[in-house]
């Protein structure tokens, strides 16, 4: 069943809307593919912050029009997935990771901003860390001089009562 003129607008809307925010946008053919296992992708996608959609191309073509994403309307043919997310690496990732276990499911293209990426791009994006990983090593990185430092400190004021306690114990054992 065909979606009716306003139907079709409130959909550009909201796509419009989530490719305003976006960082990184992934499409993928889905020719083949099953409803449970779309289904399946569609959980992951969710749990990852991605918004996953099967929309008719004339309707994406609309959402990106006007947008740095506006470039990825060429790739537009066929029958079509999108991923689009904030971060610029869970749609690449989670795609790319259903693609490599289904093989119907294949990746087309993507693009960031004002660069539009071909599949093998796409599966380099997927391969890098996310963002929160990359903090997490930043932060790890800044702390490390930083704990040395007070292990160090620290060290000082051990090593004292240690002795002060070896001194005791040896004490202790001397008789009287």
């Amino acid at each position: 069943m065909g979606l009716n003129l306003e139907q079709k607008k409130a959909v550009v809307a909201d796509v419009s809307a989530r490719v305003a925010s976006a960082q990184a946008i992934v499409i993928a053919e889905y020719r083949g593919v099953n409803v449970g296992d779309m289904t399946k992708l569609r959980a992951k996608a969710r749990e990852s912050g991605v918004y996953f959609r099967v929309l008719r191309n004339t309707l994406a073509r609309r959402a990106v029009e006007g947008t740095p994403f506006a470039g990825l309307a060429a790739q537009m043919s066929g029958p079509l997935a999108y991923g689009i997310s904030t971060d610029p690496v869970a749609a690449a990732k989670v795609m790319h990771e259903y693609a490599k276990s289904n093989d119907k499911f294949v990746i087309r293209g993507g693009a960031m901003a004002n660069l539009v990426m071909a599949p093998k791009d796409v599966a380099q994006l997927a391969t890098m860390p996310s963002r929160e990983e990359l903090l997490s090593k930043l932060l790890g990185t800044m702390q490390a001089p930083i704990a040395t430092f007070v292990r160090t400190l620290n060290e000082v004021p051990g090593r004292f009562v240690r002795t002060v306690a070896a001194v005791r114990d040896q004490k202790a054992e001397q008789p009287a």
